[in-house]
């Protein structure tokens, strides 16, 4: 018989709140441990290099071969070194740089930073070999070490260094250091912008209903976690099936509504879309015990009930993007169990239903990270979005920490300013409650996927959705890799529609038409075809240039049952257990609401 779990039993044991003296005292030393390592549990990547030494200790050959490959690799640069014809060879004739943006400007090609780039990129060759070659080391062990390696490595950088930087290096000559001044400049008010807990210099030129999220709508519906959005129809006859879109809850939900240009909402209502959003209310210390349980019921249950209301009893195409993607899966998979014919399809936007190969993000994900995690928030009562924020950071710290410092205090320039980055640095808190179920019973033990999970009371599985399925991947995603997307077709029993976009992880949705470079690939896999391999579809697929928006709009239109006039504004009715406070006297909350304003 297979053990089911339920969001409710992470209730009883995940963060208890009462404990004895002793059990106190390992919790009081877990949490100084976690704020000293950010979050971050020492002992697991202890575990891992023990075990990568211990096995190469007793594997020979494998250490032979490693130290010929590493004594091949310094004759090489060697070679470089002292025979002066090669002090100017392009880097591109190097077989480890396999196309490091680092290393693409021209003056890399000089000595000594050819050769400072050949001996970086030998190691860093040396070190990916190295920590996959040892046998016997278990998968996950190999990707810490592999992982860990790279992050050191990454900080040894020559391009993050003064003089080992041509750019860096004839800048500060040239300026005579006045751009270091200014670095230093840049450094001391981001670190008091850090201290005060304030927004990225450069944001304030991005205010949310002002300059983002400007849509016109109204607030429809609120409660202790949700603002539920209707938007305004920009056209004479819409789509009969609205749509009810489930942002995720570790973010301000404008990310799908940034400036007029780029926004998914007004493109949806351009094209004859209603759209309803959900705006994630950002929680407090007090807010510990909600729980994925009560995320389910307000985002989903309670918002498709309000949708029902407004717009007359159609049926709804329930769209989840990142996390809320997850929790939209798990919405569709309950109503199919419980026989609710409510929605007209899901689509889940760069959401991932199977955590089996999760991504780099799964490094920062096992019992002892998790503990110490848990431990973190039971004192907190929240996570703070500035943790889970470095943890993104580390995955993407080429682009995100080391070209910084480069750009930023070596250079002395500031970037400019987009709106996706002043959305990025908006980040919201998550509950100790629902953050601790989330992470075990999906990214630690997978039960979603393997058929364990209980949600509202029932077992639910992915083979229970019954509607058909739009599932997105963008190509560089970092947090729900596009491969662990795709792997949906293994455990839908429905059609599935499969896009691979160009782009990252939120780079990748916000790709408006007229987007200059980008492109997607697209297949329909009917629920009596048969499966195809992730690399395999990518192999057959061709790729169209331009946007997914349109196709994924005609797919929506495919799925409706026709047109109809636009649905009235919802009206609240103040005695209704939907009421706004405030509303009942004919003041209504205009978009984007009060909760996205929340710090």
């Amino acid at each position: 018989m297979t053990e089911t779990h339920s969001f409710t039993q992470a209730r009883d044991g995940a963060i208890p709140h009462e404990d004895d003296a002793f059990g106190a005292l390992d919790r009081m030393s877990h949490i100084a441990l976690a704020r000293l390592s950010g979050g971050v549990s020492p002992l697991t990547y202890l575990a891992a290099w023990t075990d990568w030494i211990g096995h190469l200790a007793i594997a020979p050959g494998t250490a032979a071969s490693l130290a010929e490959d590493a004594v091949r690799r310094c004759a090489e640069l060697a070679r470089h070194a002292v025979l002066p014809a090669h002090h100017h060879l392009p880097l591109e004739g190097d077989r480890d740089l396999c196309g490091d943006a680092r290393f693409r400007d021209p003056e890399w090609s000089r000595f000594p930073f050819a050769y400072y780039a050949r001996a970086f990129l030998a190691t860093q060759g040396w070190w990916r070999h190295a920590a996959e070659a040892v046998p016997g080391v278990s998968r996950r062990h190999r990707q810490l070490v592999s992982f860990s390696s790279r992050q050191a490595l990454d900080l040894l950088c020559p391009s993050n260094g003064l003089w080992t930087n041509p750019k860096i290096a004839e800048a500060t000559l040239e300026e005579r250091g006045a751009n270091l001044v200014r670095g230093l400049h840049h450094l001391a008010g981001d670190l008091a912008r850090e201290a005060a807990g304030d927004p990225p210099e450069g944001t304030e030129g991005f205010a949310v209903g002002k300059d983002l999220a400007v849509t016109p709508g109204r607030v429809v519906h609120r409660d202790r976690l949700v603002e539920l959005i209707q938007y305004e129809p920009a056209t004479d006859k819409v789509a009969k099936e609205p749509i009810l879109i489930v942002p995720a809850w570790i973010m301000k939900y404008y990310v799908l509504d940034l400036s007029p240009h780029n926004s998914l909402v007004r493109d949806l209502i351009g094209r004859g879309h209603t759209v309803f959003m959900v705006s994630w209310r950002n929680p407090e210390p007090q807010d510990r015990d909600i729980g994925m349980d009560d995320y389910l019921r307000s985002g989903i249950l309670e918002a498709l009930g309000v949708v029902d209301r407004i717009a007359g009893g159609a049926k709804v195409h329930l769209v989840g993007y990142c996390l809320g993607g997850t929790l939209a899966a798990v919405g569709a998979a309950l109503l199919g169990r419980r026989k609710e014919d409510r929605l007209a399809s899901l689509t889940l936007l760069a959401a991932q239903t199977d955590f089996e190969q999760a991504g780099e993000l799964s490094v920062f994900i096992d019992e002892s990270q998790l503990h110490l995690l848990e431990d973190l928030m039971w004192q907190e009562g929240v996570l703070d979005s500035r943790m889970m924020g470095g943890a993104f950071q580390i995955l993407r710290s080429r682009d995100l920490i080391w070209s910084r410092l480069q750009q930023q205090y070596w250079l002395g320039e500031r970037p400019r300013h987009i709106d996706l980055m002043a959305w990025n640095a908006d980040g919201t808190r998550m509950p100790a409650r629902m953050h601790a179920e989330y992470l075990r019973h999906f990214y630690l033990d997978n039960d979603f996927a393997e058929g364990r999970l209980v949600a509202d009371g029932e077992v639910v599985a992915l083979s229970d959705i019954r509607v058909p399925i739009f599932a997105l991947g963008t190509a560089q995603d970092h947090v729900a890799p596009w491969r662990s997307v795709y792997a949906i077709h293994l455990l839908a029993d429905t059609d599935v529609t499969f896009a691979l976009a160009s782009g990252g992880h939120n780079g990748g949705i916000v790709s408006e038409p007229g987007h200059s470079g980008r492109e997607y690939r697209m297949r329909t896999r009917k629920k009596e075809g048969f499966f195809m391999t992730a690399d395999e579809w990518m192999q057959e697929i061709p790729a169209d240039e331009g946007s997914w928006w349109p196709a994924w709009s005609d797919w929506l239109k495919e799925h409706s049952s026709g047109e109809r006039e636009p649905p009235v504004l919802g009206e609240v009715d103040p005695g209704s257990p939907h009421a706004i406070e405030g509303e009942g006297e004919g003041v209504p909350t205009p978009a984007p609401g009060t909760y996205v304003l929340q710090r």
